[in-house]
């Protein structure tokens, strides 16, 4: 996973000509994309540490104080300072072990190309024993990592060891990450067509799709916390912008939208469309970054097929077949 920008979701893009679809989503991510300077890195990081000495020093006045003027209750809120201090070291620590499983996400990525790239069989056994360690002891993937057990030995080749631990290990969170999509796009389509409230779409679209990213993580085994979280939305808007997902074409609307529906409908059902369909490529692009192995042996996710399933019956019939 590669450190990329921060995210910004799919706001409500105006269906007009003059306007195109997507317009703003692009606009975010590219502002989104600009890397800070040094100097506001250190201005920031001296703001941060200035602020937490003051902080730090007036606690501990506030505390000798507290004590000499009245020693029981300078000894309780001493404990609640302690206590806070702890849940604090916690906190720090439950980050840490989120970013350890990150790292162990990008490893098992780097090692995995590494090996497609050079016909590696020697890195590829390593990583199909990367991935035997990362999903121990789940339910989900018993039933494949006992299927790769019997059957790892036999191949003797990278590609297709790989290939083999890709159909063994992750058909199932697949399907469990793209159902994630699809609950989101409709979520994210259904909140900006009805609800008439001012920038309910936008908190709404911000609200699930830092949802289903963290939710997407953790099924493949990343499961993140409050700042991995936030490194993972860097990461999927880098994403969206290097791959050039992040615009949606007239084209992938009038496919999701079965044609003519968006003449037949209101303003607002257009734009959730256009939402739900902005929030599936959100989700495949997280579904790539949070992945352990690329698409290889398996289809990557179609995002109209995706929106498709996601919002049949939702505008009336709203899409066809499902790729």
């Amino acid at each position: 996973m590669e450190e990329a920008a921060t995210v910004t979701p799919a706001t409500a893009p105006m269906l007009t000509d003059d306007a195109p679809t997507g317009a703003a989503m692009q606009t975010v991510a590219a502002l989104a994309t600009r890397r800070a300077s040094p100097l506001a890195k250190w201005f920031w990081s001296l703001l941060v540490t200035i602020i937490g000495f003051v902080v730090s020093l007036s606690a501990w006045n506030f505390v000798n104080g507290l004590i000499a003027q009245n020693p029981v209750l300078g000894l309780v809120f001493a404990a609640l300072l302690v206590l806070f201090c702890c849940v604090l070291l916690a906190i720090a620590v439950r980050e840490l072990q989120a970013f350890s499983r990150l790292h162990r996400i990008d490893r098992v990525q780097v090692d995995a190309a590494t090996a497609h790239a050079g016909g590696d069989l020697v890195l590829a056994r390593d990583v199909v024993a990367q991935l035997t360690r990362l999903y121990a002891g789940r339910a989900d993937t018993e039933s494949g990592r006992k299927a790769l057990a019997e059957r790892e030995a036999e191949v003797m080749d990278a590609d297709g060891l790989l290939d083999l631990a890709e159909r063994s290990l992750l058909v199932p969170l697949d399907a469990r990450a793209v159902l994630q999509v699809q609950a989101a796009a409709r979520q994210v389509a259904v909140v900006t067509a009805v609800v008439p409230l001012a920038l309910a779409d936008v908190a709404t679209a911000l609200a699930s799709n830092l949802r289903m990213i963290r939710q997407i993580a953790e099924i493949y085994g990343g499961r993140s916390g409050t700042l991995g979280s936030l490194r993972l939305v860097r990461t999927v808007v880098g994403h969206l912008v290097a791959t050039g997902a992040v615009a949606v074409g007239d084209d992938l609307i009038q496919s999701v939208a079965g044609g003519g529906i968006l003449s037949k409908v209101s303003r607002r059902f257009g734009e959730g469309v256009v939402n739900g369909a902005l929030t599936a490529r959100v989700g495949i692009a997280a579904i790539e970054v949070c992945r352990p192995l690329p698409f290889n042996a398996l289809p990557r996710p179609s995002v109209t097929g995706t929106v498709q399933r996601a919002l049949t019956g939702l505008f009336g019939g709203g899409g066809g077949r499902a790729d």
